[in-house]
């Protein structure tokens, strides 16, 4: 079951390989433009995830003050980071799944490069074993091969008779493993023996997973201008360390096929980070100006908006203060006059307390 989802796995990666072999008949160069559009056909998926692991990187600061400020208190510290990733729209997981996409991929290569009459021609299994018998039948010794390559050394001798084998078998391929005087198809540890001799084709076949895990170096500083300051330092610093190591080893254990595609994939990575992260940065300092101009005029209108509110009810509180001083001035004057002391217009000329009936019985 495995073993056939696999088989359609690759089936759209060997006939884009395929079909940039048959436009350029170099097995190098088809290898690097099938990297190419693998790069552009993924790039409009990661430019989000990019944009927000720029955006995260420049809340720095602010992740620090948080984590400070409740550095005793886990749960309310995880709270504050979780409401500025809302703030911000930045999702700290946005980057992971595509950072995993090229694993498969490689994967896939790496079965189509090693299998190249089942998965590059796409050919039955029975139609390989027959390929196969009709070449150790003329003469090939697959005896001392590595079983896991044996496609290989098949398709090299189908290659030297092709004559042969095309009128006999459709769908046949006449492969050149050859690329810039390297054959594409060795293994670069089984020739350690003949170096420093047997000129470029082996020289090359070393240099191949060195100049690979050295632009995997340079890829992964790259990518850590971005990421480091939000991601953690250690499993950083490990990732610049372990993955050029493990892409020099497995460079001289596999084919040097997958050496071309690693150089292609650091390489437009490399590219695609320099140009992303000076695309995106300038958008976001756009987007800082004018937001940093909205708060400001934010707080202006909220200053004038308090400023009309205090004269409003400083008016309001001093006309309410005057009608109850009225009422009060005129509620005294009522409760103080009192009209039987009243002498023309002296309202107090005989007293407050005068009375005619005073003295009556």
């Amino acid at each position: 079951m495995f073993t056939q989802i696999g088989y359609w796995i690759c089936v759209p990666f060997a006939a884009l390989t395929r079909l940039f072999y048959s436009w350029t008949g170099s097995y190098g160069v088809a290898l690097l433009l099938f990297t190419l559009v693998v790069k552009l056909v993924m790039l409009p998926f990661q430019l989000k995830s990019k944009k927000s692991m720029l955006r995260m990187n420049r809340m720095t600061p602010r992740m620090k003050e948080i984590q400070a400020k409740y550095a005793n208190n886990k749960e309310r510290q995880n709270q504050e980071i979780s409401k500025l990733y809302m703030e911000e729209g930045v999702n700290p997981m946005g980057g992971c799944l595509w950072s995993f996409i090229p694993f498969p991929i490689l994967i896939a290569l790496y079965y189509i490069i090693r299998s190249p009459l089942r998965y590059f021609m796409m050919l039955s299994v029975d139609k390989v074993t027959e390929v196969t018998n009709m070449a150790v039948g003329m003469g090939l010794d697959l005896s001392s091969a590595n079983a896991a390559y044996q496609q290989i050394n098949v398709a090299q001798f189908v290659s030297q008779h092709f004559a042969e084998f095309s009128a006999k078998f459709d769908g046949l391929i006449n492969l050149d493993y050859n690329f810039l005087g390297i054959n594409l198809a060795n293994i670069p540890n089984q020739f350690f023996g003949q170096f420093p001799g047997g000129g470029w084709a082996i020289w090359g076949l070393m240099i191949l997973p060195i100049l690979s895990a050295g632009l995997n170096v340079v890829m992964t500083m790259v990518t850590m201008k971005t990421q480091s300051a939000a991601a953690d330092q250690k499993s950083s610093k490990m990732m610049l360390y372990m993955m050029p190591l493990m892409t020099l080893w497995m460079g001289y254990i596999l084919p040097a096929a997958l050496c071309i595609y690693w150089i292609a994939q650091s390489l437009f990575s490399i590219i695609q980070e320099l140009a992303l992260n000076k695309h995106y940065n300038k958008i976001l300092d756009m987007e800082e100006s004018d937001k940093d101009r909205a708060k400001r005029e934010a707080r202006i209108k909220k200053m004038e908006q308090a400023r009309n509110n205090y004269e409003q009810q400083k008016s309001s509180l001093k006309e309410s203060n005057k009608k109850p001083q009225k009422q009060k001035q005129d509620s005294d004057r009522k409760a103080k006059t009192n009209e039987n002391g009243r002498v023309g217009q002296r309202p107090y000329a005989r007293g407050r307390a005068f009375s005619d009936d005073h003295y009556k019985d």
